[in-house]
């Protein structure tokens, strides 16, 4: 299979005023200026193959935006290569974008007071797509997001769930081999992330359609991506399956009790601390977790202690959570091995 992204040892710095302080400072700062360099993007490699759902994820701040900025052409590197389906995003411009889809979850490419099919026959004309491959591609792509009823009005009319379908939808008029999704589903309820989930498995499988996601929702990238890369300041933490994180990192259990009466941390460990136990407060009332290694002399032990002096409504035993194992990976600060 081809490398649809390459990347080689990419950094991109951005230079931030820093003021001095008080009123002498701030004079001072008039004829001469401080700065501070910044490495959004810190000497990252990394390749990305045909066919590929990668999911690419980082606390805000992390480098993501400014990466696929890079991959994408808007910006320009400070330094390192990339090549993407074969060009430089930068110097192949107009040849380029012809081969990408781009969808920003905070950003239209639509027309925001005409009808949906007329932004899509604009589209259409900037690609110079075939009237054929318009019908025969299109088709498939309005009928399995359901966007059909919604072609007739304009943009501003329909709700976020709506536009973000249709934004999709405009990603792919020219049926691009590479598509680079940014927080796609935010702000959507269940229903219609599950819509756009299924749709982009579909045309990963029918046209090996290769797709880079970056997002917050850790749910998108367990239904989609087998692949995850993980940044941390500008720089790669972790490149590999999303399993093998899972392996390395969430070999432990994740023991709910939902108690009757309220219960602090302190009654908790007072019962628990020997047993190499971390416990988390649940969002729900009088729910705690016990977080603990997988090894049954452990979670029976617990499970005894706590029922023997709890009264307990419910219990529930769970896998780590990949939300878990990620904000461990990040306080941890590992690198990628």
């Amino acid at each position: 299979m081809k490398n649809v992204i390459e990347v080689d040892r990419l950094n991109k710095e951005f230079k931030s005023f820093s003021s001095r302080a008080g009123l002498k400072g701030a004079f001072r700062d008039l004829f001469t200026r401080n700065y501070k360099l910044i490495h959004a993007v810190d000497d990252i490699s990394l390749t990305i193959k045909e066919g590929e759902m990668v999911g690419y994820i980082g606390e805000n701040g992390a480098g993501k935006s400014t990466t696929i900025k890079m991959l994408t052409g808007i910006l320009t590197p400070s330094s390192g290569s990339v090549r993407v389906n074969g060009m430089n995003p930068h110097k192949d411009r107009e040849k380029f974008v012809r081969t990408i889809g781009v969808v920003f979850g905070q950003r239209s490419q639509l027309w925001w007071d005409i009808a949906v099919q007329e932004s899509f026959r604009l589209l259409k004309k900037i690609y110079q797509v075939s009237d054929e491959d318009y019908n025969n591609h299109m088709g498939h792509v309005i009928e399995t997001l359901d966007i059909g009823p919604l072609l007739d009005k304009p943009v501003r009319k329909l709700s976020l769930g709506q536009r973000m379908r249709c934004e999709l939808a405009a990603a792919l008029i020219h049926n691009p081999p590479l598509l680079f999704l940014d927080e796609p589903t935010i702000g959507l309820d269940v229903l219609v992330k599950l819509k756009i989930r299924k749709f982009l498995k579909e045309i990963n499988e029918k046209y090996k359609t290769t797709i880079l996601l970056t997002t917050h929702d850790l749910s998108d990238i367990e239904a989609l991506c087998e692949r995850v890369i993980m940044l941390d300041e500008g720089k790669i933490i972790y490149d590999g399956s999303l399993q093998a994180l899972r392996s390395n990192w969430g070999d432990g259990k994740q023991i709910q009790f939902q108690f009757t009466k309220e219960i602090n941390e302190a009654e908790l460990l007072s019962h628990t601390g020997d047993l190499d136990v971390k416990w988390q407060n649940h969002e729900r009332m009088n729910v705690w977790i016990a977080n603990v290694r997988d090894e049954e002399i452990i979670i029976s032990e617990l499970i005894r202690r706590i029922v023997a002096v709890y009264q307990i409504k419910d219990i529930n035993i769970n896998e780590v959570a990949t939300e878990e194992i990620i904000r461990n990976i990040y306080e941890e600060g590992v690198v990628n091995g």
